[in-house]
């Protein structure tokens, strides 16, 4: 299969947002719910999970720049071996920047969903409504990823659903036995 330079730039876009996305969804969430397991104060809540919006969305980008960057010069060595086989032709390398902005961005906005659920919401209720607006954030991130890379939706929401999930239960665990530890 031929892949034409814009759908190319498109599928680097759409592979680094969901990754960006899902990654701020659930990094997030988990942090928040697992302070919140040891905690119940909220700046310690809001420090930790601002600190981690801020520290996950510029490792994220980071993290994409240098693995696209590699993957480009992986593909410019392919493209020079092409021409020295006297092949030629379009060639469209990926761009680390694009990848590195996508993520960042898509980290962010998936990040703000569970920080401003955590934050805005009762202590009593602060895990529930956080795991139920991250359920929430990964179904439509788990679709509309299936929906533009033409994917089956209901393993897309399945797999974003469940491993978040996963995620939430071990760091809420791990943060009430760290809370009752100290």
């Amino acid at each position: 299969m031929v892949i034409d330079g814009a759908s190319a730039t498109r599928l680097n876009w759409l592979r680094a947002a969901v990754l960006g996305a899902n990654d701020g969804i659930v990094s997030i969430a988990a942090l928040v719910v697992g302070v919140a397991a040891a905690s119940s104060s909220l700046s310690a809540i809001a420090i930790s999970g601002v600190a981690g919006l801020v520290a996950g969305a510029l490792s994220m980008a980071s993290g994409e720049y240098v693995s696209v960057s590699s993957q480009r010069d992986a593909e410019r060595v392919l493209i020079q071996r092409a021409r020295e086989g006297g092949g030629s032709g379009e060639h469209h390398l990926t761009n680390a920047w694009h990848a590195a902005g996508a993520s960042l961005a898509a980290f962010f906005v998936g990040g703000i969903i569970p920080l401003v659920a955590v934050l805005a919401t009762p202590a009593a209720a602060r895990v529930i409504a956080t795991f139920v607006a991250v359920v929430v954030a990964l179904t439509l991130t788990g679709y509309l990823s299936a929906r533009l890379g033409g994917a089956p939706v209901a393993r897309a929401m399945a797999r974003n659903v469940v491993g978040g999930g996963l995620a939430m239960a071990i760091t809420y665990g791990v943060g009430n036995l760290v809370g009752l530890a100290f």
